[in-house]
């Protein structure tokens, strides 16, 4: 039987008409499968931001994920992807914003009804994008359940849940310090801040004792804010240091405003950190504020949520910008002949991560969730191992987090989001508040769904490190909070995507790298396989892209070899029924020592990749199939195979040998499937055998019992 077979593999030709072909089969979809799927298994996608667009971190993670759900979906699991995408409240207010501002408007001359109605008009235009790109690398995602963090039944999830925290009195609202954002005019949580180590200054500032003590005349702090020195209400020393134990209790005077303050001792003090004395604002710093709580300080907020000095300052600054007053209190200083010096010294600028712009610490009231109980219970479920961080070392980082943490300023004053469901309340709830219910609410939750009886717990989370506090830690005592039962039984954190020189990519930087660019020069199973292909012990990737050539390479390997065997193999008849599909077990039993040796071979590639992916060792599986298919079926079995069909006696002994052939190859696409399903799925399709089944994607996972 000929089969119409392009001489080079060409992805272009392939991929798109090979995914219209999966949804139309519609077995993304677990109710769908065929019968033999029963035992569930879940992995919730982790959403995208709707402003999103593909990054090599995304592309990473959906091919961690795809090869877990086509693994699992082969064994004959009941294998649920569903995917869906995150509001993102500030980043998405930020981008209807820059549109609002080409127009000359802001969102006040809008008004909060019609500015979210331009919102949800942004949504429906460009909200799917990056959905449609996760096709593009082969994801098999239940699209058919795809949902969005501001649905109506989603929406009822987040008011569920906090409706719960309050009637049990861990929702209160307070005046604390928090990080505020100027530009976007929110507070946000210490998980959102992106620090910037940055070229700064050292300031050393003399503060006149009230009284001379054994001859000194001041205490010299140092600072690398000294504007905000205006709201000191201490200096603080270390407890230990003996350069200043006999000043602890004595009162400096406060310069540029004529205020007594105490000079304190404190453990958190650093005494290495410039002189070992430090001013203390408690209005302006979270770790001042702190230390201010344990020494009864006066909170003086000197700035403003606009980034401006406040009435609460002296006169003479009040009104004008912080960096305004920071120039003009230097100058000050040096008049009074209270600067002592200035020297070059490397700061950490903390920034809005939507926005970038430098936040500032400041006292505001806002609502906050108590940590406390829930800190306890998340933390009791890893140690006793019901979930499992996969490297175990990313346990460390959960638990310090956890141990030290803060309750949770769940407040945003935005007004995209889910509004904080209290009479006469305008603030919305932080984008983590509803995210954090993701692996229940998806399922749908608090309705007690079908999904949610089948699908929760959920099985894996695949994800980066810098969400494990942000996101999984809250995802893991919202579940056992609402759900009683943990969300997932393991978490896999997988490598970041670095450029070639170790750097950290950025779009805004232009380090950035598109998925979309390399799948369109090499397609997607090409990009799948050359990203996988990196993942091995590190927890670092530096990218480059000889390893997606590779990857194309391999494709273009598997596509010959194929061609080879089915031109071996076009005189059976078609629908031969030689391997009937679902069972592809070996009949043939007059085996040569090649033979033996590639069967031997494939049975101890089938256990490898088994154990690594039961491991999340995905690397370690992609070397291993590369180096079956490529040197032992390829370079040796082929080629002798080559020889053994030339110097046959006759038909059958020819079709012996295109036995195993057939049989290997086979075998080698289902390992190579969830790895590489595009041109897997097209050589299935091409396969002269007879059809138990629609597609690849369905068949039965190779077990060495078959042979």
């Amino acid at each position: 039987m000929k089969v119409e077979f392009l001489k080079a593999y060409d992805p272009k030709l392939v991929e798109e008409k090979i995914y219209k072909f999966w949804e139309k089969k519609g077995f993304f979809n677990p109710d769908k499968l065929p019968k033999r799927h029963k035992k569930t298994f879940c992995i919730v996608l982790p959403p995208p931001n709707v402003t999103g667009e593909l990054h090599m971190g995304h592309a990473l993670n959906a091919t961690c994920q795809d090869i877990l759900i086509r693994w699992k979906r082969m064994k004959g699991f009941k294998a649920l992807w569903l995917p869906g995408i995150d509001h993102a409240g500030i980043a998405t207010q930020n981008v209807v914003e820059k549109e609002l501002k080409k127009e000359g408007k802001t969102r006040f001359d809008l008004g909060r009804e019609k500015f979210i109605e331009r919102v949800w008009e942004w949504k429906k235009k460009y909200g799917n994008i990056i959905l449609e790109q996760f096709k593009k690398i082969g994801s098999s995602c239940d699209w058919s359940r795809t949902r969005f963090t501001m649905d109506e039944d989603y929406s009822l999830a987040v008011k569920e849940a906090f409706l719960n925290y309050y009637k049990k009195g861990w929702i209160y609202q307070g005046e604390r310090v928090v990080n505020w954002c100027p530009r976007c005019q929110t507070s946000l949580s210490d998980l959102e801040i992106e620090y910037k180590e940055e070229k700064g200054r050292l300031w050393y500032i003399k503060y006149p004792l009230k009284e001379k003590r054994d001859g000194a005349e001041f205490v010299i702090i140092a600072t690398t804010r000294p504007e905000t020195m205006l709201g000191d209400t201490a200096v603080a020393v270390n407890p230990k240091d003996e350069r200043y134990r006999k000043l602890i209790g004595e009162k400096v005077i406060l310069p540029l405003t004529g205020r007594g303050i105490m000079v304190i001792a404190d453990r958190l003090i650093d005494p290495k950190f410039g002189t070992g004395a430090v001013k203390i604002t408690p209005a302006h710093d979270s770790n001042d504020y702190e230390i201010g709580l344990r020494h009864n300080l006066e909170v003086i907020k000197i700035i403003n949520e606009n980034n401006k000095i406040t009435e609460k300052a002296p006169i003479t600054y009040q009104g004008i910008s912080v960096f305004e007053a920071r120039t003009k209190v230097l100058e000050d200083l040096k008049n009074q002949n209270l600067l002592e010096k200035e020297e070059d010294y490397i700061v950490s600028i903390p920034r809005c991560y939507r926005c970038k712009t430098i936040l500032e610490s400041l006292p505001s009231k806002q609502w906050f969730l108590k940590m406390d109980q829930l800190a306890k219970i998340a933390l009791g479920v890893v140690k006793i191992k019901k979930i499992k961080f996969v490297p175990r070392k990313w346990e460390k980082i959960y638990f310090d987090w956890l141990k030290n943490i803060r309750d949770w300023c769940i407040s945003r004053q935005i007004w995209w989001g889910h509004k904080i469901p209290l009479e006469g309340v305008n603030d919305v709830l932080d984008t983590w508040f509803s995210s954090a219910l993701w692996p229940f609410a998806a399922l749908g939750w608090p309705k007690k769904t079908k999904d949610l009886k089948n699908f929760y717990p959920t099985s894996v989370l695949t994800t980066a490190k810098d969400l494990i506090n942000l996101w999984v830690a809250r995802m893991i005592f919202s579940g056992l909070e609402f759900m009683k039962e943990k969300p997932f039984s393991h978490v896999y954190i997988h490598p970041t995507v670095l450029t070639k020189e170790g750097k950290r990519m950025s779009k805004s930087l232009g380090t950035g790298i598109n998925p979309i660019n390399l799948i369109e020069k090499y397609g997607g199973d090409g990009t799948r396989f050359g990203i996988i292909w990196q993942v091995m012990e590190g927890q670092e990737i530096k990218f480059v892209e000889d390893n997606i050539i590779m990857g194309k390479k391999f494709c273009n390997k598997i596509w010959n070899a194929a061609r080879f065997v089915l031109q071996q193999i076009s005189h059976f008849p078609k629908e031969s029924p030689r391997f009937p599909m679902g069972q592809a077990k070996l009949k043939n039993k007059n085996l040569t020592i090649a033979d033996k040796r590639i069967i031997k071979s494939l049975k101890k590639t089938i256990k490898k990749v088994d154990k690594n992916l039961e491991n999340f060792h995905f690397g370690q599986a992609s070397h291993t199939l590369y180096d079956f298919f490529w040197h032992e079926f390829c370079d040796k079995y082929i080629e002798n195979a080559k020889i053994k069909i030339q110097n046959a006696k006759n038909e059958k002994e020819k079709d012996e040998t295109r036995d195993i052939l057939l049989f290997v190859l086979l075998t080698s696409l289902k390992l190579l499937h969830p790895f590489i399903p595009f041109i897997t799925e097209e050589i299935y399709q091409k396969l002269p055998i007879k059809k138990k089944i629609d597609c690849l994607m369905i068949e039965k996972w190779p077990y060495t019992g078959n042979f």
